[in-house]
Parts: structure tokens; C-alpha cells; sequence
């Protein structure tokens, strides 16, 4: 029996997320806005937080891994002098220290010493799961569990100074799963004290900016970026005519030249329209990861990658992804 398809929208629209909404509460109400329930989000981001959420719609959810994993770039203001229980200024004071002698330059070199390849360590409130559960769950009932390290980037981590000597404004450029809070906490600690974080606000994911982003009434089925313009961050490949047929069946191709870098690959039609993402396969060799443009018909040899994720908009809603960190 074949799939009905659905005629809905697919493409991106970046959303400037205000404070006081979750991320599932933006999903939920794009929805309506959209004229379509196949809508997700490639990370939640704190309902105290504002700025960039990207919502994928129709097929595009079924990206959502892909922008998931670009990085992030966030501004907030780091306080010095008080640890609280969320790692931010909604939690309640846990101590007070006296950082008042703690100078510029010390705030520099603890700065420089948390950019790179860091380990931490996830907080309380996140949604990490640990034994089924989530952690911000468990804080909720007042549970405290360990928690293991966790490998993230720093890329960039840029203080300024305030009038207020003991509030610094950060710029903070980083992996995805990395949680600024964490970082504002272990800033404080550093230098020999504690801190926690205030007006968050996520300004970047990847090459989508603020400058990219609509207010969340503002959105429409008109706002949508394309499914191929979804994944500008990752290089394209256009596909021959042949090739396109391959695509579509989901085959395997011999990687030459054009596919440089470990990829994903965005693999492109000559009007530049999506078909399909590739990633590296063994040998010398790529294979499809996720087939957006189906080709009709039987495939004379689709190889490995027949099993691929085709996307079909018939298809169940995936779930929104997991928040890997404070956005």
C-alpha cells in the first residue's frame, strides 16, 4: 500500500525566542502559526532565555541532528560572588563570597584556561538522563545524583568588564552539549569563589544569526528557508542527472574528489534542491544518511544504502531533540 502524502510545508524558520516560553510552548504554538504538527526544534533553549531556535518543519524534521550539531555562540552576564541552585539567577542563593580583590587580569586567565577542550560536568536542571531519568526531574524532588564529565569545546570564551565591578558580560562560543551556566559556575570557582549566570541569550547557531531570526507571531509559511538552505553550513556536492536516480534509490557511490572533508555531505540537484545528505561509509566509499527526494520506482542495485532514512511526509512527528545544553 503507498504512503498518502502530505502536502504541508517542509523548509527552516529561525525563531527569536522571548523569555518565558519554553521551547516546546514555541513548537506548539508554530504549529498553529505553520498550518502543520510536523514541526520540531534542534535543541531547546531555557524558557529564562532568549534568542535563536530553530524549528524544522515538514521533512526538515528529520534534519534536525544536523543542525543540532553546529555550534553555538551565546551572550550573558556572569556574577560574581554568589553560587545559586540552578547555576543562574533563578535558583536560590546557596553561598556568598567575598570576590571583591579578584582582578581583571585573573578574570582573563581563568577564562583562558576554561576555552579548548574542556571537560563538564552537566547541572541539576538539565535534561541529561541518568538511570531513565531526567536531571531536572530529580532536582524538582530535591535530588542531587553524580554526574560524569562530559567532553565539550570552548571555542571562544570573551569577558568585559562592567560599571558594576563584580558583573562581567560574556561572549561564549562553543560545541553543542555545552552548558554556559556551567561555565559561569566554573569561572567563579576558578577564581577561588563562585558565580552563576544571568540574561542568557543565544545569538548564533552555525551561520544563523540573529539577523536571520523572526519574533515567533511573526512567522508563517512564508518565512521558511528551504530544506537545502537548512544545511548551508555543510558543503554541497550538485549530482549528475544519473546520479540524481542513484540518490534517490538510496545508493551507495564511490567517494571521489568533490567529496573533500569528513562530511556530512548535502548532495544537490542542478536547481540546487535538496536530495539528500551522505556521510563517509567504509572504503573509499559514501553513503546515503538521510534521502529527502525518494525516487519512484524499483532501484536496479541500491547497495547499503537502501536502508537509509528516507523521508517521507507521511512519516510520524519526530520527537523535538534533547536539549544538550543551556541551548
Amino acid at each position: 500500500m503507498s504512503r498518502r502524502r502530505n502536502d504541508g510545508p517542509d523548509g527552516l524558520v529561525v525563531v527569536d525566542k522571548e523569555a518565558g516560553w519554553t521551547s516546546h510552548d514555541v513548537v506548539a504554538k508554530s504549529r498553529g502559526l505553520l498550518g502543520t504538527r510536523k514541526v520540531g526544534h534542534s535543541g531547546t533553549l531555557d524558557p529564562d532565555a532568549t534568542g535563536i531556535l530553530l524549528l524544522g518543519v515538514g521533512r526538515v524534521t528529520r534534519l534536525l541532528r544536523f543542525l543540532t550539531a553546529l555550534p553555538k555562540t551565546y551572550t550573558c552576564d556572569i556574577v560574581l560572588g554568589t553560587e545559586t541552585s540552578t547555576l543562574d539567577d533563578s535558583g536560590e542563593v546557596l553561598a556568598t563570597h567575598d570576590m571583591s580583590a579578584v582582578t581583571f587580569e585573573q578574570i582573563t586567565d581563568a577564562a583562558r584556561a576554561l576555552t579548548g577542550d574542556i571537560m563538564q560536568i552537566p547541572p541539576m536542571v538539565s535534561a541529561v538522563k541518568v538511570d531513565g531519568r531526567r536531571l531536572h526531574e530529580l532536582a524538582r524532588e530535591g535530588i542531587e545524583v553524580e554526574r560524569a564529565p562530559r567532553p565539550v569545546t570552548i571555542h571562544r570564551f570573551t569577558i568585559t568588564p562592567t560599571d558594576a565591578p563584580l558583573i562581567l558580560r560574556a561572549e561564549v562560543e562553543c560545541s553543542s552539549g555545552t552548558y554556559v551556566r556551567t561555565l559561569a559556575a566554573d569561572l567563579g570557582s576558578a577564581l577561588g569563589g563562585g558565580a552563576h549566570l544571568r540574561d542568557l541569550r543565544r545569538t548564533a547557531i552555525g551561520s544563523f544569526s540573529l539577523d536571520d531570526a523572526l519574533p515567533l507571531a511573526s512567522i508563517s509559511p512564508a518565512s521558511l528557508l528551504t530544506p537545502a538552505a537548512a544545511l548551508r553550513d555543510y558543503p554541497g556536492i550538485v549530482v549528475t542527472d544519473a546520479e540524481r536516480l542513484d540518490v534517490g534509490h538510496g545508493k551507495v557511490l564511490p567517494r571521489d574528489s568533490r567529496f573533500s572533508g569528513d562530511g556530512p555531505w548535502v548532495m544537490l540537484d542542478a536547481d540546487g534542491r535538496l536530495l539528500a545528505v551522505y556521510g563517509a561509509h567504509r572504503g573509499s566509499t559514501v553513503k546515503p544518511e538521510v534521502v529527502v527526494a525518494p525516487i519512484e520506482g524499483p532501484s536496479a542495485n541500491p547497495g547499503d544504502g537502501a536502508a537509509a532514512a528516507r523521508i517521507d511526509a507521511s512519516d510520524a512527528i519526530p520527537p523535538s531533540s534533547p536539549d544538550p545544553a543551556d541551548g
